[in-house]
């Protein structure tokens, strides 16, 4: 399979192939010449500063955005603002842990480049009792990998249904006039999930494009969709402030849980950094990429989840997009955004695919390469379907989704990286503590955020199927 930069919340190189040409050169045991200048994979040929920073802004800029201003809601006016940059401030710091760690390993072993996996792998090969089970390690990298990049097509199933339902019910209703948005009655459609099975034979024919290349003229064209999308909904909460503010500053204690697996859904970009990072031509330059690009994504998650709790309140839905106003403007804000994940579907679903699909061809003759290959992808998309129409909730899937998998890649791994790779180099006991608070808090995280979300979810299955029981009676 042939790839681009093109990616949108993950990385789009296999978690186990380096994105250098087969017949390069072997390096040998120590630092080359070339990795003592800090010249490793991009070069001539690599991203530039700006292009490095665009793609790393696409990388945390997705569906989880949109949750925000719910998350906001579960946390508090106060305390969710100061969580999130909290939380972003931990995440940049992960990202530069997993830079660092990558420079040092590969230097080490003379590699051009390591993976996620293979830096936790090597690096767990550091540790005398760990070297038997350091191939684990980036077996557990992968399918973390694996479950987060299928989670977002999970999301982006439920995204799509309810953006299109809720345009398709207020179509009769849709008004010229965002003002004072006059509708008429909201005529009752579908339920959500026959979206769903509606739009599944449309993402199978996406995914069934096995080169990104030929998808990048669309990608394009959904990323500006999506920015001006953006700057809508920024004008709609700006200009629609109701005063007084009078929202909690502290929410419950027991929604916190489900703003933790929401807030590192969003954050989630690490799988992205080794790969931008590798494929600059000055990565001396990528630390000022990395913290520009994720100090204006902690800029934008923290304005949008504030403006739109307080311009919503706490009608706030599971995307903000489904409580914009039910005029032409806005619709075809949900729309053209509805779009944007569409295509991002294919994105994220290339990781999963470049993991799953190569080791699986290999094992067949030539003539049954093909069949395979389509086969094993129209079956994760079935299972992405699948897991969307079980669990329609989507505040609760991104909540899920963000702890089952991005707490373990964003902050308990690389802490404990860290530790692996540098503990008989002279570590300091203030950074192995720091690193094991850190670890611990995305382990607490992962722990309480997937158990609320598991409890939230059937809580509200029950109850629909209560509502549904008592109008049929």
């Amino acid at each position: 399979m042939e790839s681009d930069t093109n990616y949108q919340d993950g990385p789009p190189f296999s978690p186990d192939q380096s994105p250098v040409e087969e017949d390069e050169a072997p390096h040998p045991a120590g630092p080359s010449r070339m990795q003592s200048q800090y010249e490793r994979i991009g070069g001539r040929a690599g991203s530039s500063f700006f292009q490095t920073l665009i793609h790393l802004l696409k990388g945390n800029i997705g569906t989880g955005l949109l949750g925000l201003p719910l998350a906001v809601k579960n946390a508090g006016l106060l305390i969710g603002p100061l969580s999130l940059l909290v939380m972003g401030i931990v995440a940049i710091h992960c990202m530069n842990i997993l830079v660092k760690c990558s420079h040092h390993l590969s230097t080490k072993l003379g590699k051009p480049y390591l993976t996620y996996g293979e830096a936790v792998e090597y690096g767990m090969e550091n540790v005398p009792c760990l070297q038997r089970h350091s191939v684990w390690g980036r077996h557990v990298v992968n399918l973390f990998l694996i479950i987060t990049q299928l989670g977002f097509c999970c999301v982006y199933f439920v995204f799509l249904s309810e953006n299109i339902k809720q345009v398709i019910e207020a179509a009769n209703g849709t008004t010229l006039n965002c003002n004072t948005n006059e509708t008429a009655e909201m005529v009752p459609s579908y339920d959500s999930r026959l979206y769903m099975l509606f739009i599944l034979p449309f993402i199978i024919a996406l995914v069934f494009t096995r080169s990104l290349k030929w998808l990048t003229p669309f990608s394009l064209f959904a990323n500006l969709v999506m920015c001006a999308s953006l700057v809508l909904i920024y004008y709609y909460c700006l200009t629609h402030i109701p005063f007084p503010i009078d929202l909690p500053k502290v929410g419950r204690a027991v929604d916190y849980p489900l703003f933790f697996g929401t807030a590192i859904f969003a954050f989630e970009g690490i799988g992205v950094v080794l790969p931008l990072e590798n494929k600059m031509q000055k990565p001396q330059n990528f630390p000022m990429v990395l913290y520009l690009g994720m100090g204006i994504v902690t800029l934008l998650y923290i304005s949008l989840g504030t403006i739109g709790y307080i311009c919503f309140g706490m009608h706030i839905g599971g995307s903000i997009t489904l409580n914009l106003p039910d005029c032409w403007m806005y619709q075809s804000v949900k729309l053209l955004y509805s779009f944007g994940i569409y295509i991002t579907y294919a994105l994220q679903f290339y990781v999963p695919a470049e993991i799953l699909i190569p080791p699986a061809v290999s094992r067949v003759g030539a003539r049954w390469e093909l069949p395979v290959d389509l086969s094993i992808r129209t079956g994760l998309v079935l299972l992405t379907c699948v897991l969307a129409i079980l669990i329609p909730e989507l505040d609760l899937v991104i909540s899920l989704v963000g702890s089952i998998s991005s707490s373990a890649l964003a902050l308990i791994i690389p802490p404990l990286l860290q530790i692996f790779t540098f503990h008989t180099e002279g570590l300091s006991g203030w950074v192995v503590l720091k690193n094991l608070v850190i670890s611990v808090f995305g382990l607490v995280g992962f722990v309480a955020g997937t158990y609320i979300s598991i409890v939230e979810i059937i809580s509200r299955s029950h109850s629909k199927h209560v509502d549904s029981y008592l109008q049929f009676m």
